[in-house]
């Protein structure tokens, strides 16, 4: 079992393509799998620093896209993968992984309610973690600042 975490930048017209620019994979117990910066195959045009808290410094040294993916790919094969609206990950892996090894925590009722939402409502990644581990995430106003609790 893999907990994976991925953040897009914009590309294509207005930037309203969702490309790969990081990619986070960690096993069970926490040791970190794979954590790099990867550049899409097509130009930047948003960097969605407040989301991402990606800039277009850390691309300087970011991995091919290819590359990117074949490692991530085969750290993947064979595992339970989980993730906050994991579909939106694998869309910007152009990949496909079987739903009996996919376990998205937006799709998880008991976490809703134990976060007071209702069962059958989608939570956002951010809301969750406010409610749960009462962390806030998501925060970052530039580049400067990561956006994540963890960054």
């Amino acid at each position: 079992m893999v907990a994976i975490d991925c953040e897009m930048v914009g590309t294509g017209p207005k930037g309203h393509v969702s490309s790969l620019a990081r990619c986070s994979i960690v096993k069970y117990d926490g040791d970190v799998l794979y954590n790099e910066y990867i550049l899409p195959p097509c130009h930047i045009v948003d960097y969605r620093t407040k989301w991402s808290s990606i800039c277009k410094k850390h691309m300087v040294n970011a991995t091919s896209f290819k590359a990117a993916r074949s490692q991530i790919l085969k750290i993947l094969l064979g595992k339970i993968a989980v993730g906050h609206a994991i579909h939106n990950d694998f869309k910007a892996l152009q990949y496909f992984n079987p739903k009996s090894l996919t376990r998205d925590t937006s799709q998880i009722p008991l976490l809703n309610q134990k976060a007071n939402c209702p069962g059958n409502a989608t939570m956002s990644l951010k809301r969750l973690t406010k409610q749960l581990p009462h962390w806030d995430i998501q925060v970052g106003k530039d580049c400067l600042y990561g956006a994540n609790h963890w960054s």
